[in-house]
Order: structure tokens, then C-alpha cells, then sequence
């Protein structure tokens, strides 16, 4: 379950990407649904979690690493609900954070489903989706930077709260892959 909510996160870091090279409407419709279809995917998850009284991991594990990945999806359809409100439209720098977040997404994906069967490998990619993290920590301050030399006080406004929803999506990334590291250590 893990695995399959996981998947819908990356597949929703992925429709937020292109949802950020062209905000079109529908784009960010996909975006709210592959979210909705996530939370479905976590509740169900919850559900199970509570009916079962042996977990192959720790249930507190589960739920953390559910509760993570699920904010990925979260953030991704309020920076979209935002952008839409805001009528902010795209720049250079949020292609560049949704491409990083569906990069780590990537990874933690990966990481989930190699837990078992490879616990080295998915420890390579719990180390690259916090590179990942650390990367777009950069990417967020540049963004700030740049947006903070303009004069347009409603743009910073509306510019730094997408900023900032993106690097918290990108900050439960880096939650998730602690989690899995966690995990990883527990059942080596």
C-alpha cells in the first residue's frame, strides 16, 4: 500500500511539473485529482493499518512515511490552487522546484519499493532524495532573492507563497526519505 501511494505521489509531482510549464486549467484539475485520488490511497492505508495487528514495519513508520508522502501531494495542489487564484502564472524558477520535487519523488518511490528486495539501493535513493532536498533549499533562496529585487510588492506577495509551498513539499520529501532511512536501519 505503501508502494501504491508512493506512485500516486510521484505521479502527481510529475502532473504539478507540467502543470508548471503551462498552468492551463485542466493541468491543474489533474493535479487536484491525482491529490484526491492520494488521499484515498492514505485513508484506505489508515483503515488497513488500523485492522491489522502484525506490520511487516513499524506501525508508527507506516503511518509517518503515509502522512509524508501524502503532504508532497498536498503542497503540489495548493501551489496549483494558489497559482490559479493568484493568477501568478509560471516562471524559471517554479519549473525548476516542481522539476527537483518530481525528482525526489522519484527517488522516494523507488526507495519504497526497494525497502525489501534491495535495502542498499533504496538507501542510495533516501541519500538522493535528501541531496534533492538540500538542492532545492538553494533553489528557494535564489527564487526569493531575485523576486525580493523587484518593487512589485502584490507579485512578492503571491510569488513567495507558491515559493514557499513548494519548498515545504520539498521539505516532506526530505521527512519521507528520513523515515525511510529509519526503516531501513530497523530491519537491516
Amino acid at each position: 500500500m505503501l508502494a501504491n501511494q508512493s506512485q500516486k505521489v510521484e505521479e502527481g509531482m510529475q502532473a504539478l511539473f507540467d502543470f508548471a510549464q503551462d498552468p492551463a486549467q485542466e493541468k491543474g484539475e489533474t493535479v487536484s485529482r491525482i491529490e484526491n485520488e492520494a488521499d484515498d490511497l492514505r485513508r484506505i492505508l489508515i483503515e488497513e493499518l488500523n485492522r491489522t495487528f502484525v506490520t511487516p514495519i513499524d506501525r508508527e513508520d507506516i503511518f509517518a512515511l503515509s502522512r509524508a508522502i501524502d503532504d508532497m501531494c498536498d503542497y503540489a495542489k495548493s501551489t496549483v490552487e494558489e497559482m490559479m487564484l493568484f493568477e501568478a502564472g509560471t516562471n524559471d524558477h517554479i519549473k525548476k522546484m516542481t522539476e527537483v520535487l518530481h525528482r525526489a519523488s522519484k527517488d522516494i518511490d523507488e526507495a519504497v519499493r526497494l525497502m525489501h528486495s534491495n535495502p542498499r539501493l533504496a538507501n542510495e535513493k533516501v541519500v538522493s532524495a535528501k541531496k534533492t532536498e538540500n538542492y532545492m533549499e538553494h533553489l528557494y533562496r535564489a527564487a526569493l532573492a531575485e523576486l525580493f529585487k523587484t518593487s512589485d510588492v502584490l507579485q512578492i506577495l503571491k510569488l513567495r507563497e507558491i515559493y514557499r509551498h513548494l519548498s515545504n513539499a520539498a521539505d516532506r520529501g526530505d521527512e519521507a526519505a528520513d523515515i525511510i532511512g529509519d526503516i531501513l536501519v530497523k530491519t537491516a
